[in-house]
């Protein structure tokens, strides 16, 4: 059952600055809690965002709020002032991360059985595969090894594939280094573009599973239409269509 948006009785507050949210954090990493209470009561429409995403769970939507409080006071305390990164940027991996724990660690959150012994089979496959073509084999090629559709294969991928640290490393040269988390903070916005980017990011949540590759390939990993086609064993005149229709479908809802 979800709990009225309502009934959490959320304060407003009107936006901080970065130089004031630093200033706050400083003083609440020294100890001053009403410093951290001003922090907190300012991020707290940010936790009510992300918990919503999860309230179709059999929790109460008011205690999965409470968890991803407990999320943003740790992006708090562990917050480095030295970074030139937005702390919203920062606290949202927290927040999530705190209530998918908690649900994990209840046991409603896994992968069957079944579909871990699937990505098991298909990344066997793929191994074979890559020493007999002498590259990466496409999604097609492993679906007719296999003899299973391609949607199978590409669902049981992404169920077990891990998250990407946000501090994983995705430049170095020279000893310096780029981290995930500086190309977040180069793209992020103010605090209502990051709750703006989490309903973006749950209408992506909600397509099927090789509309979610295509965008991946295509706008992650910055493959052209036809080293996507290549990759998923279709032509390029399709993956063009899918990826209008794909486009469409996010814009119409999200409006």
């Amino acid at each position: 059952m979800n709990s009225s948006t309502n009934s959490l009785d959320i304060p407003e507050n009107e936006l901080l600055s970065d130089e004031e949210t630093k200033e706050l954090l400083a003083r609440a990493q020294e100890g001053d809690k009403e410093a951290k209470e001003k922090l907190t009561n300012h991020n707290l429409k940010l936790v009510l965002k992300i918990a919503h995403r999860f309230s179709n769970s059999r929790y109460d939507y008011e205690e999965l709020f409470q968890i991803g409080s407990i999320g943003l006071l740790k992006a708090i305390d562990r917050f480095d002032l030295e970074r030139e990164v937005k702390f919203s940027t920062y606290a949202v991996p927290l927040i999530i991360g705190e209530i998918k724990r908690f649900l994990r660690d209840d046991d409603l959150v896994k992968v069957s059985r079944s579909m871990k012994v699937t990505a098991y089979k298909v990344n066997k496959i793929k191994e074979k595969l890559m020493g007999k073509l002498n590259r990466e084999p496409t999604i097609n090629e492993i679906a007719e090894e296999m003899e299973v559709p391609r949607e199978e294969i590409v669902s049981a991928l992404e169920a077990v594939r891990e998250p990407e640290s946000i501090y994983k490393s995705i430049y170095e040269e020279e000893g310096s280094s780029i981290e995930l988390i500086d190309q977040l903070a180069a793209s992020a916005g103010d605090y209502e573009a990051e709750i703006t980017r989490l309903d973006l990011q749950e209408v992506i949540e909600n397509l099927q599973s090789r509309e979610r590759l295509i965008l991946r390939l295509r706008f992650f990993e910055e493959l052209t239409q036809t080293e996507v086609a290549e990759r998923l064993g279709v032509s390029q005149v399709q993956v063009s269509r899918l990826e209008r229709q794909i486009l469409a479908k996010i814009r119409e809802e999200f409006d």
